[in-house]
């Protein structure tokens, strides 16, 4: 492979193969031996041929640089790009499933390709494509730079088949052998087939625009009569096949864009589904945001009797209420628990949260996990008839005999909106490196306005504190709640130093501060429950 700093190939003419042989035949005309003609000719086309080696390849995707990129897109118009780092944990989770998805489409012939830049050392590549954050995947159609989509399907070789299948080929493959059926089936997790004797009929129709809306999950359609025969289908019908619980649904809604999205949402996922690095874009980019989960060693000699209950419970809330399972032993969870305010010893554990305007988590009052509990517990919910759990830890002895005040959930309301005082608080999570950067700068604060009259200086711990009043989402979060009866709330967006906080505390809030609003009325975006690749 060519860097920047090998000698070009020809110093004439264009790397482009194309360019090369039309400035070839240019540059020959003006020679009148035919030998000579015929020799440049021959050597020139050489050139220009080796000018377009092979892109190098490992396990079936292209390596792709700045200096190979648009060579890529000409050969290969149709490109997935995986954007990475060599030291990112996600990019070598996502490492074998995206080699596999690359060698299944090879397998087949396809003109679709994966390929993939080291955006730590193809740092234009990545600046000209807005890479932000590892991995970024982005699919190149047609040879089109300008506007490449996002990836916006799941992390295993099936759903990046599967999408890029969509990108590019019809929403609905046609079936016309048993074979053909048997395959697809075979090679998918999740397949919709519909069953028309007419394949131009409104219910077809319908499936295709559903199909158009689906990402992660292959159609097809048949007329065929030994496929009807050898799937036990007597009339037009659209089935969902797959390879976990009951095995396949049959729609009996109305024949409607809308209520086949619906039901394939309602039954693609297992009635119960382990929460993984893999899973993850599945739980939190479907329409389902009520989830209740389940916290347990895989390791107990009690899981499975446990799981049993739980996917016994989950029957009687599919579409409503999302059924997650946790191992509460792997490492990688540990921020989930901490998130929910548990510990490894308190598992088993119950907790039910809602992902949508409003971040809610909610408690059992029963720790025992059997069929009965959790389905009344899912009842009342879905009733509205739960009040939501708010952790908070005990208040410190001393929690005010330090520069910076000490607040947690049960004495927050009585500090932070005492209307004699301001109070600048700073909401942190122990594990957040910005935090760590900041916490000398904001011990430095609280000692100088230590014997202020009227300032305080707090902080409080909102992985193991929740407010009602207050959302936070995103450490860290500095808030400053100015004295006085209306219970205003500033959110600081100055720069995080020692004279930055001064002059935003001396204005009263105004420099550096967005405009004062009432809290209920901030309209930010809440918190959503931690997925592997935030942490």
């Amino acid at each position: 492979m060519r860097t920047a700093a090998d000698p070009p190939v020809s110093t004439n003419f264009s790397t482009n193969p194309q360019t090369t042989v039309c400035a070839a035949y240019s540059f020959l005309s003006r020679f009148k031996n035919s030998t000579v003609i015929m020799f440049k000719l021959l050597l020139l086309c050489t050139l220009a041929v080796a000018s377009r080696a092979e892109i190098a390849e490992e396990e079936d995707v292209l390596v792709l640089k700045k200096s190979n990129f648009d060579e890529a897109l000409q050969a290969h118009p149709n490109i997935l790009v995986e954007f990475y780092a060599p030291w990112c944990g996600h990019c070598k989770a996502l490492a074998p499933e995206y080699a596999k998805a690359a060698g299944i489409l090879k397998a087949e012939g396809s003109e679709l390709r994966l390929g993939k830049v080291d955006a730590t050392e193809e740092t234009e590549l990545a600046q000209e494509f807005g890479v932000r954050g590892y991995p970024t995947i982005k699919f190149f159609k047609g040879g089109d730079k300008e506007s490449p989509k996002e990836y916006s399907a799941g992390r295993q070789a099936d759903d990046i088949v599967n999408w890029l299948k969509k990108r590019t080929g019809p929403s609905v493959a046609t079936l016309n052998e048993v074979t053909e059926a048997e395959a697809l089936i075979a090679d998918n997790e999740v397949a919709v087939i519909g069953f028309f004797k007419d394949l131009e009929s409104a219910g077809a129709k319908a499936l295709e625009k559903a199909a158009e809306a689906t990402d992660d999950v292959p159609f097809a359609m048949s007329s065929s009569d030994a496929v009807f025969a050898k799937f036990e289908v007597s009339k037009d019908s659209i089935v969902l096949f797959k390879k976990f619980d009951e095995g396949r649904n049959t729609f009996d809604g109305e024949l409607t864009k809308k209520e086949l999205l619906a039901f394939v949402k309602s039954n693609q996922l297992p009635l119960v589904i382990e929460f993984t690095e893999q899973t993850a874009p599945k739980i939190f980019g479907g329409d389902i945001k009520s989830h209740i989960l389940m916290f347990l060693p895989k390791a107990a000699s009690d899981f499975q009797g446990k799981m049993d209950q739980f996917k016994k419970a989950a029957e009687g809330f599919k579409g409503q209420i999302l059924f997650i399972f946790i191992d509460s032993d792997i490492d990688d969870n540990q921020r989930i628990l901490e998130f929910f305010g548990l510990k490894k010893e308190e598992c088993p554990a119950i907790r039910l949260i809602t992902l949508e305007d409003e971040m809610t988590k909610y408690k059992p009052e029963s720790s025992d996990i059997t069929a009965e509990s959790i389905t009344e517990f899912c009842k009342a919910f879905v009733e509205g008839k739960l009040k939501p759990h708010l952790m908070s830890q005990d208040i410190p002895e001393d929690w005010d005999k330090t520069p910076v005040k000490v607040l947690v959930g049960k004495n927050f309301e009585e500090v932070a909106f005492n209307p004699s005082k301001n109070v600048f608080v700073e909401f942190y999570a122990p594990w957040c490196g910005h935090c760590k950067q900041l916490a000398p700068i904001w011990e430095q604060l609280g000692e100088k306005y230590k014997d202020s009259a009227d300032t305080i200086v707090a902080k409080m711990d909102s992985t193991a504190n929740e407010i009602e009043s207050v959302k936070v989402h995103s450490f860290p979060t500095l808030k400053f709640f100015p004295a006085g009866e209306e219970n205003k709330v500033i959110d600081y967006n100055g720069e995080r130093t020692l004279e930055g906080f001064t002059k935003f505390l001396e204005s009263g809030g105004k420099e550096g501060g967005a405009p004062a609003t009432d809290d209920d009325d901030e309209g930010e975006t809440e918190v959503s429950l931690p997925e592997p690749m935030e942490l």
